[in-house]
């Protein structure tokens, strides 16, 4: 069976995949820029997105069997071009896969930008001791913007800490909620309300067409002066130039990036000249333990399809 990865971004993940594979040695696994996809796609049976658009011609390049993300987000793969040539499209679930690995990254973005590290770290580059001046995590509001696997598993490590826990959500009465243990809990129509009490805003949604851009000027002007915000989700959710203009006037009192809205992002943007931004290249989800998860979830869909079975965590 050929296999392909689509893009040479996240490398570890083929590694991963040829891993729980190997005892097969029977099938084929590519790696491919964008810029040969099309030729990479003939005679495949299994497509991978990595940070590509897997859209209607690429499906038509290959014999296509399966679309099969690695992770949980499948805004880059043409559903309804899937659904009308019979193509399965399964992804594997948060909280299966990096739900723990993303919660951990949030939380050293949260602490960076509450100690200042890209300033103490120029410090100890010049010699400073004893300075910047942090801020304490314990007492302080954090704010969990969608309530699925990733804020479930960041709200019991918060708590560790001593924060208040508030949650915005579709469903404020949601059964899962009592699990998360937050304080109060609000629904989209009064996300002001919560915003207005946050210190710390993370951003935990998925991506939708209803929830891009939804982290606007609006919401930003809701937050208290000097409120950080994190984002480990998805780029797409922040307006860009809303958050530029609350960091450029110092509204906001900084910003924990993991993901972006062209990726990578452009070295020179604007954004990563500010030094209140702490930026990390979309590995909130990349250690050991989420790709052991990932690679074995991916690898028993593939076992499936061997068998003619429909793959678990179907989209389509």
């Amino acid at each position: 069976m050929k296999i392909v990865f689509c893009g040479e971004t996240f490398p570890g993940a083929p590694r991963s995949l040829k891993h729980y594979l190997a005892a097969s040695g029977a099938d084929e696994i590519v790696v491919s820029p964008n810029t040969s996809l099309a030729a990479a796609m003939d005679g495949a049976e299994v497509a991978i997105p990595l940070m590509c658009r897997i859209d209607a011609a690429l499906m038509d390049g290959g014999r296509l069997r399966l679309i099969q993300q690695w992770g949980a987000g499948l805004d880059g793969v043409d559903l309804e071009a899937a659904r009308a040539r019979g193509i399965w499209v399964a992804n594997v679930p948060a909280s299966g896969g990096n739900a723990d690995s993303v919660a951990e990254h949030s939380l050293l973005l949260i602490l960076a930008l509450l100690r200042q590290l890209n300033l103490a770290q120029a410090n100890v580059r010049a010699g400073v001791l004893g300075a910047p001046l942090g801020t304490m995590l314990a007492g302080r509001t954090v704010t969990l913007w969608g309530l699925g696997a990733i804020a479930q598993a960041l709200a019991r490590r918060l708590r560790a800490f001593g924060v208040r826990l508030l949650g915005i959500t579709r469903d404020s009465t949601a059964a899962k909620l009592r699990v998360l243990n937050l304080d109060a809990v609000y629904p989209f129509a009064e996300r002001r309300r919560a915003l207005a009490q946050t210190d710390i805003l993370v951003v935990c949604l998925s991506l939708s067409a209803n929830t891009r851009g939804i982290v606007n000027q609006d919401a930003l002007a809701a937050l208290p002066p000097g409120a950080w915000l994190v984002n480990p989700a998805r780029g797409a959710l922040v307006d860009y130039e809303a958050l530029y203009a609350a960091l450029a006037s110092g509204k906001l009192g900084g910003a924990g990036l993991d993901v972006y809205w062209q990726e990578p992002i452009a070295p020179d943007d604007p954004l990563l000249a500010f030094p209140n931004v702490v930026a990390t290249p979309h590995i909130a989800g990349v250690t050991d333990g989420s790709y052991d998860k990932i690679a074995t979830a991916v690898a028993d869909n593939l076992e499936r399809l061997r068998r003619g079975e429909p793959p678990l965590n179907r989209a389509v």
